[in-house]
């Protein structure tokens, strides 16, 4: 669901009236857009470099899997069947998960469905909307409940992503035991440190993300061919035979064991959401050509390490790597899960703009960190959010160990929600048969199905975290967009049409007051709230008035060419619609420059911004349920300024407000 940006005279936006804008918004793996790596592609960049640059942000979760998936799976699988087939069985789970899941399903399959080159779960929620044609409640909910399980996977991502790597120290040489203590603390430390310079903006160590990031694979896939040597008969697991036996001889185990293997794949989505950023084709080269190999040498290694020296299962990763390169290896991968955990915090940012920019939550003090890329954003309260939330997790869970047991749940959803999603893109716009689209959608949609059921298992664990968490967010995103429909309805309602208020006015004219008025309103169909009150109360008309409308369209980007659309009523009033994409925020003064090139000349700073602010009441008769109403007024109360939202000069704004019951 999308609509109007948020709106200009106190109320929420509207909900769509016309395909060109709507939408929806939720979030994979790590978001629909990392924000903070410096906005869309640069197309300045060449192949390479954009393919350097994905393998920093696109493949930090999952290259930080490694150090706890493997570990996790074979734990399970040798309390059940044990021997080499745990091991073998375990090792061809994973490399089939990763062909599968990201090689198949994201890379080769889903990463064809882009809208205007960007990728994720919001722009395939815009695609099958604009596919059928119409609004859709179903696709409205699931992607409110992508959006929502977004948030619970950014909080767990950086928690498991460092603990991990600090916990290396347990097996360092020469430190036994003696910083155990501390592990837990120096992983809170990292991430409180990350989370305080967001403020600052991260485009300067952006640059450095997608080197460091290829060093840790190529480290990864060294260690590991170095160990498939240990005991080469592991090479057995890039048959699928050998994860089947182990799941048809562990039976229920075998059920349980997936949702530990199933970790390797988490980060997936990111190839997808990435898509705008770097290309199809740096990413699918970065995961075909380095990443895909780096990571199935370090899977083979650490089985083979496991089959040869039984003891390393308790953490085959920190067991191969050399005692000469443990600590500089120790300081790499936490570089790397920092790097990971960046591309998350980022993506949050992101996916937290394009909610409020369609109306699926109130406004947020969304700030610019840099005055050149438009895509380096900060959004303090989502970082407070994060901070607080993965600390929380530090202080409860203690270790990755624990962590896992909450770690999967949100990933799965939004991977099955993406299948459901891709229905209408591959029948509509693909032009598909029924046939041939349930012959490609429903193999991935079992193995996602099997996947998050294997993973809500969990539950009694931990998972149950991401899922409170998300139908807290869903309440939330559903109470502000029914109230904002109610409020719209009544709006409407109570509304006098403008071309009725104009006729008014020709027939009884108001005293005029020099300069320009700019009303800003979610339907220029009425009157604007401000205008009824400026007209009622100061008795005065301006001598040009504008009745201005923002629109957030299905599209990622609109150009400054499509950004204003101007149309003249009569000598005293003019409509203009500026249009915005779902990636975009909105910048009035800005977009109003443009105007001068379709002959309306003003002085942004001798214009007046009227907007009009309600005073919504709650009211138990009517909408919502009581309690509703009062978390609907208490997200509208504490939303931010609108004049702030819009960018607007704060000297040159006029407030009018009005009550109304929700």
């Amino acid at each position: 669901m999308a609509g109007d940006a948020p709106r200009g005279d106190g109320a929420p936006p509207a909900p769509p009236t016309s395909i060109t804008d709507t939408t929806g918004v939720a979030a994979g793996a790590h978001a629909a857009a990392h924000g903070g790596h410096g906005g869309h592609a640069a197309v300045k960049t060449g192949f390479w470099g954009l393919t350097i640059g994905a393998i920093g942000v696109v493949f930090g979760d999952i290259g930080t899997s490694p150090l706890y998936a493997l570990r996790e799976a074979i734990a399970h699988a040798q309390s059940g069947v044990g021997g080499d087939l745990a091991i073998v069985g375990v090792v061809s789970l994973a490399f089939w998960a990763l062909m599968i899941v990201v090689t198949f399903k994201y890379v080769i399959f889903l990463m064809r469905a882009d809208n205007k080159g960007e990728g994720g779960t919001l722009a395939l929620m815009a695609l099958a909307t604009h596919a059928i044609g119409r609004r859709s409640a179903w696709i409205f909910i699931l992607g409110v409940c992508g959006a929502a399980l977004f948030y619970g996977d950014g909080i767990i991502t950086p928690a498991i992503s460092v603990l991990s790597a600090i916990e290396g120290v347990k097996d360092a040489p020469g430190v036994g035991t003696s910083l155990d203590p501390f592990i837990v603390p120096i992983a809170a430390a990292i991430l409180v440190g990350l989370f305080l310079v967001q403020s600052r903006g991260t485009a300067g160590l952006a640059k450095f993300y997608g080197p460091i990031t290829a060093v840790w694979f190529l480290s990864l896939g060294v260690i590991g061919l170095i160990h498939i040597f240990d005991d080469p008969s592991i090479l057995r697991a890039l048959s699928p035979h050998y994860g089947v036996m182990l799941l048809l001889d562990d039976g229920f185990l075998g059920f349980i064991i997936l949702g530990s293997v199933f970790l390797a794949v988490t980060g997936a989505e990111a190839l997808y959401a990435d898509m705008g950023h770097f290309g199809k084709a740096p990413i699918r080269a970065g995961w075909l050509c380095f990443v895909l190999p780096c990571l199935t040498l370090n899977y083979l290694g650490q089985g083979a390490m496991i089959l040869s020296h039984p003891g390393a299962a308790d953490n085959p990763f920190w067991a191969m790597v050399p005692e000469l390169a443990y600590w500089p290896m120790l300081g790499l991968a936490t570089v790397a899960t920092v790097i990971a955990s960046q591309a998350v915090i980022t993506g949050a940012f992101s996916v937290t703009q394009q909610a409020v920019q369609l109306g699926l939550l109130p406004r947020i003090d969304i700030r610019f960190t840099s005055e050149t890329q438009a895509g380096q954003i900060f959004v303090p309260a989502v970082n407070t959010f994060l901070m607080v939330g993965v600390l929380t997790l530090l202080v409860v869970f203690q270790s990755s160990h624990n962590l896992t047991a909450a770690y999967g749940v949100a990933v799965t959803g939004v991977m099955l929600i993406n299948t459901l999603m891709s229905f209408p893109v591959i029948t509509k716009k693909w032009g598909w048969s029924i046939w041939t689209t349930l012959a490609c959608l429903i193999p991935f949609g079992f193995i996602d199905t099997v996947f998050l059921t294997s993973n809500l298992l969990k539950i009694p664990d931990g998972a149950w975290l991401p899922l409170v968490l998300g139908a807290i967010l869903i309440l939330i995103m559903w109470t502000w967009t029914r109230g904002s429909q109610i409020l719209t309805a009544k709006a409407k309602k109570d509304s006098l049409p403008l071309t009725d208020l104009i006729e008014m006015l020709r027939a009884r004219p108001p005293h005029r007051a020099p300069g320009t008025a700019i009303f800003l309103t979610s339907d220029p169909d009425v009157a604007p709230v401000a205008l009824m009150h400026n007209l009622k109360h100061n008795k005065v008309l301006h001598e040009k008035n504008v009745i201005l409308t923002v629109r957030t369209t299905d599209r990622p980007r609109v150009p400054d060419s499509e950004r204003v659309l101007m149309e003249p009523i009569n000598e005293d009033f003019k409509k203009i619609t500026l249009s915005y994409g779902f990636m975009e925020s909105p910048v009035v003064p800005r977009a109003l420059g443009l105007c001068r090139k379709q002959g309306l000349k003003f002085d942004i700073m001798s214009t007046s911004f009227f907007l009009g602010r309600r005073s919504v009441i709650p009211s138990a008769s009517q909408g919502m349920p009581l309690w509703q109403d009062k978390l609907y007024i208490f997200l509208m109360r504490n939303a931010a300024n609108p004049t702030d939202f819009f960018h607007i000069p704060p000297g040159r704004v006029v407030e009018l407000g009005t009550q109304v019951s929700v």
